[in-house]
């Protein structure tokens, strides 16, 4: 019998869409077709991989009208905020322009005698699975340099966002990449995990939960296939006492609600110096009551529904346990909160990290905040993790913020920023927020394999 997956919206809990599931057999047969196709792509010519990826992107460019609608069903993001074209765009051309550089043979030596050099070898093919939360920016994250250096593609996308998977495969097709070096596949859990316990695949890059990653793992075990993840997060943000206050709040605030708090790298914990605590909780809350929760097709909303029930349940739960333990909240039901996936965003004081709101990733719309005495404190209580994403240091003095952060257990040190993906920087976490290098230079190490060329000339 075949299987198929409904991706139900959030915007009124109606079935959006229905899709078939791939046979473990066709899911076999999609792996065999993008061997096969890998080696006469990696030996077309590296400006001419460069031109159809970027052509893609224009061909996504053109519909960014679909796309913010389609995600506001698909995920609940508001119309207002018009899709994600802008970073899609940013990260597939950064990837683009450096990739001739970064894949530049490294030579040793080319003398008379010998010529010693490392070559970067594309693996063969590459498995993308890919989260709902920004489902063109995280996806093109790894499909624009896997393809560029050379690799085929299978895209998995979450189910919450089936249909962004197709208009990326619609798209580098109409841009001329073969149908076999780019494919979309709707799997499940099972033959996901045969792809690669059965080396179907050559690389794995998946974003998604800590136990998600896991099974990664756990399927790629003895087989010497890398797996690279982008796992949980809680992420921190530090207030000095030296900090401006107005742009804290205002960066912080948003690091922490936008996209529902659905952000990899959203702001989840925040300390502030005890001598600014009390004005920056007052200008927090003042911050999350002009927001205006509702429907993501009103262009007034500003915040829209969680993705899904489940995540929005999830939120409420760490909430309730903590205004149990002693929490103070400090924003009012809102209208639109109807118990399901529309949340009203909340601010949490009088927390502590024995509480679950201050040590698991919460991804939704609810911060708690804690004043601290010093940068020690600071410190102790930001590494008090089991994630390391991102951390922000807010503060006017940059070699005090450099120096915070060479003691933080983080993947990226912000200062006076966050929630945002520099395609030049490493995207990196450690602990359980997994390991893998995406975008920046590194991205295309991570995405071949060193060969190594010993010639010795007569």
């Amino acid at each position: 019998m075949t299987k198929s997956v409904d991706l139900v919206s959030p915007i009124d809990g109606s079935v959006y869409l229905t899709r078939e599931v791939l046979s473990r057999e066709d899911a076999h047969a999609a792996a065999d077709r993008a061997r096969k196709a890998q080696s006469a792509w990696a030996e077309r010519p590296l400006q001419e991989r460069i031109d159809l990826v970027l052509k893609a992107r224009d061909i996504i460019g053109a519909e960014t009208d679909r796309m913010a609608t389609e995600l506001a069903h698909q995920m609940g993001r508001p119309v207002r905020y018009g899709g994600e074209f802008g970073g899609f765009s940013e990260r597939a051309t950064y990837m683009a322009e450096i990739a001739a550089e970064s894949l530049a043979p490294m030579m040793v030596e080319d003398s008379d005698a010998f010529t010693r050099m490392i070559k970067h070898v594309p693996w063969g093919t590459v498995l993308v699975v890919a989260p709902w939360n920004y489902p063109y920016m995280t996806a093109i994250n790894t499909i624009a340099p896997a393809l560029i250096a050379g690799n085929t593609v299978i895209l998995k996308h979450a189910q919450q966002t089936l249909q962004v998977g197709e208009h990326l495969a619609e798209a580098f097709q109409k841009a001329g990449v073969p149908a076999d070096v780019f494919q979309n596949v709707v799997l499940d859990h099972d033959s996901t995990s045969a792809l690669i316990a059965e080396r179907r695949v050559d690389f794995v890059n998946f974003t998604g939960s800590v136990g998600g990653g896991q099974a990664m793992e756990r399927a790629a075990a003895g087989t010497f296939i890398p797996v690279s993840t982008e796992l949980g997060g809680k992420d921190p943000g530090y207030v000095r006492a030296d900090a401006d206050l107005e742009q804290a709040v205002d960066t912080l605030m948003d690091g922490a609600m936008f996209n529902a708090g659905q952000c990899c790298c959203g702001i989840e914990r925040i300390y502030v110096h005890e001598s600014l605590y009390e004005a920056f909780v007052e200008k927090a809350a003042v911050w999350v009551k002009a927001q205006k929760l509702g429907n993501p097709l009103d262009p007034d909303t500003t915040m829209g529904p969680m993705a899904n029930v489940r995540f929005a349940r999830e939120v409420r739960a760490q909430i309730e346990e903590a205004l149990a333990d002693g929490a103070v909240a400090h924003i009012e039901k809102m209208p639109a909160d109807d118990g399901g996936a529309y949340l009203t965003p909340q601010i949490l004081t009088n927390v502590t990290h024995d509480m679950r709101v201050m040590r698991d990733e919460s991804f939704g719309p609810v911060v708690g905040i804690m004043p601290v005495k010093d940068d020690e404190e600071a410190i102790d209580l930001m590494n008090d993790c089991r994630f390391g994403l991102t951390a922000s240091v807010w503060t006017r003095d940059s070699a005090i913020a450099e120096a915070i952060g060479d003691r933080l257990q983080t993947g990226t040190v912000f200062m006076n920023r966050c929630d945002y993906l520099d395609p030049a920087l490493c995207w990196t976490g450690c602990k359980d927020t997994g390991r893998g290098a995406g975008l920046s230079k590194l991205a295309y190490q991570a995405l071949t394999r060193p060969k190594s060329y010993h010639l010795r000339k007569q």
